[in-house]
């Protein structure tokens, strides 16, 4: 089930509108940066808004999503996923007015970064190097670059308004002007003169940071709390974000940042961050994925929990898949090799992270505690292909598909028990297939757990694997 229903229907009708006249260089910036980031469904979305304002410049004409819809050939589940996208980037602002059971937005478009912001941002250039790849990186540098002349030994000689032009006479103007020319200097009622903007970074709200748990441990004497400036705190939320770092670990890059003068060099805060990132995680680069399942696609967001698997399929919907592995791992940070084939999953598949958190429960069960590539890429591979995209859809699917996928499993056993020849082990299952019918003949009979005793071996097996890998 899903809900962007809730927020969009086909006869919502919507104005587009820009405080200023986007160019041709915003296209190029938008095409060039911005789009491997956003993706083309995003891309799309925003160039097909921006091409009905163009016609009326700051604002066009009234239209309904339906023929939006029509317009980009695709639903309006998918429009509304690729307008938070937009929102998210800081490349579009929506505003919403109820009327006679009819909402009424406005698509602000917002102009991009300039190349100097985009490329100095901390985050999206990150994001773009990771995505597009060192050579095309440093394209990019250069076409959005150009030589710079040494201007230092030249002189200004540029002359100042009142030294070329002078004002008129009191003496001279018409006597009954003043009246008129006041109200000619004003614009129209209703109407606004055409301006150039600034450029609006995508927004990352300080909340997500707790800065009440940084400032705690952070002694006064050490870093005085003015050196902690809104420009500071707003690099501090960025790069935690981005490198996921909590305020315990941002205190000491915080320190060292320091300069001697009592200030934080922003520059130094950012390099101390990466080098931070670079020993915990070796030398890959942060992904630009989402962390959880997208908001239109939780079936639990307005239900309420009765049942265990509701309760299973909330915790999945809220968390992301990194954190699934932590938490199955008793906190233990996940190796490079298990977290390079969720995202590969992710990126090639394009499975949303709830899909993939039901995934990694299931497999991790069946393997022994393994993520094996071959398995997980074949389960996502079928998934990706029945288009699954909400957790409740892929424990369906797992529980239909059950035989199938232990065949696979049973494969795979096969071929390690060859060369090992150990027997192999009776499988675990995910507490919701608990629920299947009972009048289902399986030919290998699935042992049934209930939720609180399946986590406990999971758990045992978990400290078994600790204790003999010390």
């Amino acid at each position: 089930m899903e809900h962007h229903w809730k927020e969009l229907i086909p006869v919502d009708r919507y104005y587009v509108s820009c405080k200023t006249i986007l160019q041709e260089f915003d296209r190029k910036i938008i095409t060039l940066l911005y789009q491997p980031l956003i993706e083309n469904g995003a891309f799309s979305l925003f160039m097909t808004l921006w091409a009905e304002l163009e016609e009326n410049r700051l604002w066009s004409e009234e239209s309904t999503h339906h023929s939006l819809m029509g317009l980009m050939q695709c639903n309006l589940h998918e429009i509304f996923r690729q307008r938070l996208k937009l929102e998210g980037i800081g490349l579009l602002k929506t505003y919403e007015k109820k009327e006679n059971d009819v909402r009424h937005f406005i698509y602000e478009l917002q102009p991009p970064l300039s190349p100097d912001q985009f490329f100095n941002d901390g985050v999206l250039n990150v994001f773009l190097y990771n995505r597009v790849g060192k050579n095309k990186y440093a394209k990019l540098k250069r076409f959005f670059s150009d030589k710079q002349i040494d201007s230092i030994q030249y002189t200004p000689i540029t002359k100042s308004f009142n030294e070329i032009f002078k004002s008129i006479h009191p003496s001279e103007m018409v006597s009954n002007a003043n009246d008129e020319i006041i109200e000619q200097l004003i614009p129209q009622e209703g109407n606004n003169y055409i301006n150039n903007v600034a450029k609006n970074e995508p927004t990352y709200l300080q909340e997500a940071f707790n800065f009440n748990l940084f400032f705690a441990g952070l002694s006064e004497s050490m870093v005085p709390k003015k050196a902690i400036t809104d420009k500071v705190k707003d690099m501090i939320t960025k790069l935690s974000f981005l490198y996921e770092i909590d305020p315990i670990e941002m205190q000491k890059i915080t320190m060292s940042s320091l300069t001697m003068d009592d200030k934080i060099d922003i520059e130094k805060l950012r390099k101390e961050a990466r080098d931070w990132y670079k020993f915990e995680n070796g030398d890959r680069l942060p992904s630009i994925v989402e962390q959880v399942q997208p908001i239109t696609q939780r079936t639990m967001n307005d239900q309420q929990v009765e049942t265990k698997e509701d309760q299973l399929i909330k915790q999945l919907e809220l968390i992301s898949p990194k954190k699934v592995l932590m938490d199955l791992a008793d906190g233990s940070v996940p190796s490079a090799a298990d977290l390079q084939i969720i995202e590969d999953v992710m990126v090639n598949q394009k499975l949303l992270p709830g899909v993939v958190n039901v995934l990694i429960y299931y497999v991790l069960l069946r393997t022994d505690m393994k993520l094996t590539r071959g398995y997980v890429e074949k389960i996502a591979s079928h998934w990706s292909r029945k288009n699954i995209k909400t957790v409740k859809q892929a424990m369906e699917l797992a529980k239909q598909e059950h035989r199938q996928y232990q065949t696979w499993a049973n494969t795979n056993n096969k071929k390690r028990s060859a060369s090992t020849k150990k027997p192999v082990r009776k499988e675990l299952l995910p507490d919701w297939f608990v629920e299947e019918k009972q009048d289902q003949v399986s030919e290998e009979k699935v042992e049934e757990v209930d939720f609180e005793k399946e986590r406990q071996k999971l758990q045992e097996r978990i400290n078994k694997y600790k204790g003999n890998s010390k």
